[in-house]
């Protein structure tokens, strides 16, 4: 990071912490010192969190992996939602449901509960209900909805959480570790750092210094996603044209088949070996269109001694 960014960090307040009787005490390799009894934060390590995540994230995105936000406090979740829009990835806001990642198959079977009411309650036929009764749906479908509004598009687990409060959220990066997924979170002196995977020592409750920090991550993953986007395309130019080239062999080789057949001078089947050129021809069946009618009214054909030579008559019968 330049200094114009490290300068940002600082005007955002990203070094401040807690109070000194707060601290936790893993978090000493990244507290720079005390200042009027609050902590403050070195910021080469928060620079050299921010680089690691930042390789992290782009990585895994171009690899083909989501990334969900968690930040269920007031001042975060305004910045979250923002961010994860803008980079197109998942989100928690409210309260984390326990289970979320553990559990991933109930919390699906609630989205759909979701879906199912949002049809019923957009229905022509909702006004037959009683009122009571649209009311009950419509309440259970704002708390669905306010609890996984942000994860309702996940269809499948995430490479990576990004927790906005270690201490907050410790449910998701309790379950995100036990599912074995990375973990990115900003730590503030009162958390655990040996909780996340990727610790970037911040002020985790000031909105700048929370918006600052994730902005930072997001521009990572936008650019893993480039990358994605410009590997698909290529693979799938590679593809089409591997595609085109086997359809010109395959009308080249058609091509070269019709000519050589073409060009090959016609020649009548050769008669078996051993076999004299009398058998051969009195082994050809002969067709002879007699005018003997009454032959032809018996039996149609007429046999000579050779089985090879055949008589046919006419079929009508004479009236």
């Amino acid at each position: 990071m330049s200094g114009m960014q490290i300068q940002e960090l600082i005007e955002a307040g990203v070094h401040f912490g807690h109070r000194s009787s707060r601290w936790h005490p893993a978090m000493a390799p990244y507290i720079h010192q005390k200042h009027n009894k609050i902590h403050v934060i070195d910021l080469r390590e928060t620079v050299r969190g921010i680089v690691r995540a930042q390789h992290f994230l782009e990585h895994i995105v171009e690899a083909g992996h989501e990334v969900v936000f968690v930040g269920t406090k007031s001042q975060a979740r305004e910045v979250v939602r923002e961010q994860s829009a803008r980079c197109g990835m998942h989100f928690c806001v409210h309260r984390w449901l326990g289970g979320t990642l553990t559990n991933y198959q109930t919390i699906r079977s609630r989205l759909r509960r979701l879906e199912e009411l949002e049809k019923e309650l957009s229905d022509e036929s909702l006004s037959k209900r009683g009122k009571k009764e649209i009311a009950k749906m419509e309440r259970e479908r704002r708390k669905i909805f306010r609890n996984l509004e942000g994860v309702r598009n996940m269809t499948r687990l995430p490479g990576a959480l990004i927790a906005v409060d270690v201490l907050r959220d410790q449910i998701a990066v309790k379950e995100a570790r036990k599912r074995n997924i990375p973990v990115i979170g900003i730590v503030d002196t009162d958390c655990d750092p040996r909780l996340v995977d990727i610790a970037i020592p911040g002020n985790d409750d000031a909105f700048r210094s929370i918006e600052v920090i994730l902005s930072q991550l997001v521009d990572s993953i936008i650019a893993g996603k480039d990358k994605l986007a410009a590997r698909q395309k290529e693979e799938a130019q590679k593809k089409a044209a591997e595609e085109q080239k086997a359809k010109v062999k395959e009308k080249e080789r058609s091509t070269t088949d019709l000519k050589e057949a073409r060009s090959k001078p016609y020649s009548a089947p050769q008669p078996a070996p051993g076999t004299s050129e009398a058998e051969s021809e009195k082994s050809k069946p002969t067709i002879v269109v007699g005018p003997d009618k009454k032959k032809s009214e018996a039996k149609g054909t007429s046999k000579s001694g050779d089985d090879s030579t055949t008589t046919v008559g006419d079929s009508a019968e004479t009236k």
